[in-house]
């Protein structure tokens, strides 16, 4: 009975240790985010600051609740946009003109280093067509 007493403990510790430094980062996201809101002014930021020193809970569901969409947006706008580009727009930025990487492509087939398959393939594919 004492060990199982004893591993229960150690289950609420560990439970109680990650609910705290859950709280924390929601704290430190909370405060990261009123000094990336550019619409508030800083009045309203220090107030936000003030109720979180002293009453850190009740005013961490408060801004969540209230302040949740424009965490997402404020958050969406800071990460790297990735832009899928299509073959003709990657064609247009190549250093090589289509007739120039045909000549490579044969010059490694006359040299052995590629099949007559793959030669047709890097054609192909400088040409426009798909693998």
């Amino acid at each position: 009975m004492n060990f199982i007493g004893s591993v229960w403990d150690i289950f609420w510790f560990f439970f109680w240790v990650f609910v705290w430094v859950a709280y924390l980062f929601v704290l430190i996201y909370i405060v990261i985010d009123i000094f990336r809101d550019h619409s508030l002014n800083g009045w309203l930021k220090a107030v936000w600051l003030i109720f979180l020193i002293f009453v850190p809970f009740i005013t961490a569901l408060v801004y969540l609740i209230a302040r949740g969409k424009g965490m997402a947006e404020r958050s969406a706008e800071r990460r790297p946009q990735y832009v899928e580009y299509s073959d003709e727009e990657l064609r247009k930025i190549s250093f090589a003109s289509p007739s120039e990487e045909i000549a490579k492509a044969a010059a490694l087939r006359d040299q052995g280093v590629i099949s007559d398959g793959e030669y047709e393939a890097l054609k192909n594919k400088a040409l426009g067509g798909k693998f």
